[in-house]
């Protein structure tokens, strides 16, 4: 990939979320322990999933996937962002403004296909329990897997391929904490008014035919139970709330931020901060609050290691 022609901008200027010298010691130590948590807690997916064998089914092999990407998506802006507060000119240069917009859409894609992914083994194990392990065979799952990444890598690649030939010239002040496709378009010495119609049809697409797979599953899985016995209404409609609820939480901010016209108000920033950094906090918390097996095989897990050796050596207390 060659640097677009006539550019003469090698950094952009990153304003961040506030210019408050107070706030951004703040930031600094909220979005620290927020970040930390992203990771250990998704980390903790990884890890029980993989350690527990009543947990290596399709469903799982899904969950741990949405670990990773939400830990990489909340990667690849938010150290440089917490590091950017104690700085006073925030810089990203031209590559490094490149690579985040390229991560950004490319998980963003992928997480949209691995939801619908999610929701295709739902439905099957919903409404054909009895054949849910043929059907969401590995050799399935792998193609849903793949399927997901290539979505997202195609999507991540059309869209950059709307700003190889953009010239920059100045300015080139990105009025976020990170570089946002649709800002930065806004800094190239030329008219990008089609351009930027390209990136919202572009994301636009991808999210409503996402949103529309998502819709017609959750609708034949509530039309499928509906005469089931109330215990087992409450539990499809008990496995279908987290999903939905993460649903939720990914699509309803890239709906406002690539279709409401909220360029010229700060909403944009909380939302971006929402779903880059909120959503994969609050991801692994929705699917271990709510799922009976995966708290029993973290506790499992802790006690295994309460009992291990390096423990059990330790000399009982003595009474005085």
């Amino acid at each position: 990939m060659e640097r677009a022609n006539h550019s003469v901008v090698s950094e952009f200027i990153l304003l961040g979320l506030s210019k408050s010298q107070t706030l951004q010691i703040l930031f600094f130590l909220g979005f620290s322990v927020v970040y930390a948590r992203i990771v250990l807690g998704n980390l903790l997916i990884l890890v029980t999933v993989i350690f527990d064998s009543h947990l290596h089914t399709p469903m799982y092999f899904l969950l741990i996937n949405l670990s990773c990407i939400d830990m990489i998506l909340a990667s690849f802006a938010t150290p440089k962002m917490i590091v950017d507060f104690l700085q006073k000119q925030k810089t990203i240069s031209w590559w490094g403004c490149y690579s985040q917009m390229f991560f950004m859409h490319f998980l963003d894609g992928s997480e949209m296909m691995l939801l619908v992914a999610m929701t295709i083994d739902r439905y099957v194990a919903i409404c054909k329990p009895l054949h849910y392990m043929t059907i969401m065979s590995p050799r399935v799952l792998i193609w849903l897997l793949l399927s997901s990444y290539t979505v997202g890598f195609v999507h991540s690649s059309s869209q950059m391929a709307f700003m190889l030939n953009l010239p920059f010239c100045g300015p080139n002040v990105v009025d976020s904490f990170f570089c946002d496709l649709p800002l930065v378009i806004k800094l190239a010495c030329k008219d990008t008014y089609l351009l930027q119609l390209l990136v919202v049809a572009d994301s636009g697409l991808l999210s409503l035919v996402c949103f529309l797979l998502l819709l017609v599953f959750y609708t034949v899985i509530i039309y499928s139970v509906r005469h089931h016995a109330a215990s087992g209404l409450a539990k499809a409609f008990s496995t279908l709330s987290a999903h939905i609820t993460v649903v939720t939480l990914f699509f309803a901010p890239c709906v406002f931020i690539y279709v409401w016209p909220f360029s010229r108000y700060s909403v944009d920033k909380i939302l971006s901060v929402f779903y880059t950094i909120f959503t994969p906090l609050l991801n692994p918390i929705i699917y271990t609050l709510r799922n009976q097996e995966v708290k029993a095989a973290m506790k499992k897990i802790r006690t295994r290691h309460m009992r291990s050796p390096k423990y059990a050596e330790l000399p009982a207390p003595t009474s005085k």
